[in-house]
């Protein structure tokens, strides 16, 4: 795992620690199984978003917090200017960057994603999370598959789904795919 994964496991583990609670409850927070949530915290697998956002929700806390460790402090407005937003590479697949990292008591948490692409036939990785999802394709195209279903956005289209349907997205046309991302 690369070195900003196994900071956000460290985290994990701190945050874990500092509520009292077992493995077992913090996987339970995420739907996870106790193995999968060590595997998790240990560093050793990959950490998504939607599993941090559940955690971040299920004990109250900013899910940027969770992701790059800092606070928010800003409660009137927050500016990320273009290439600024701080950023964490879950995989060499994925860059997620925080466009509001900085702002407390966030409602909604925007991201802009890249998505590089995966060789042909490799699966494209399912998650879920409580809330709805926005996401609208800045460049590129990408399938989403989403509760069973394959679907190409093209560079403008968006989408609005329940984001406790199993989804999961996939740069096309061997290019990289960037596209916002809110989570709600």
């Amino acid at each position: 795992m690369n070195e900003q994964i196994k900071q956000i496991a460290e985290r994990l583990a701190g945050l874990r620690d500092a509520l009292e609670i077992t493995p077992g409850e913090m996987a339970g927070a995420c739907h996870l199984s106790t193995a999968e949530y060590l595997e998790m915290e240990s560093g050793t697998a990959d950490i998504s978003v939607s599993v941090l956002h559940q955690i971040a929700q299920a004990f109250g806390i900013e899910l940027t917090a969770l992701m790059f460790g800092d606070e928010p402090k800003m409660t009137s407005y927050f500016i990320t200017r273009k290439g600024k937003g701080i950023a964490v590479e879950r995989t060499k697949a994925y860059k997620y960057q925080s466009l509001a990292a900085g702002f407390t008591q966030r409602k909604a948490d925007p991201f802009l994603v890249t998505v590089h692409p995966k060789p042909a036939g490799e699966p494209v990785y399912l998650n879920t999370h409580s809330g709805q999802e926005f996401n609208l394709v800045l460049k590129g195209r990408m399938l989403l598959h989403i509760n069973g279903k394959d679907l190409v956005l093209e560079e403008g289209d968006s989408i609005y789904f329940n984001a406790a349907l199993p989804h999961g997205m996939k740069a096309l046309d061997d290019e990289k795919v960037r596209f916002l991302a809110i989570i709600l």
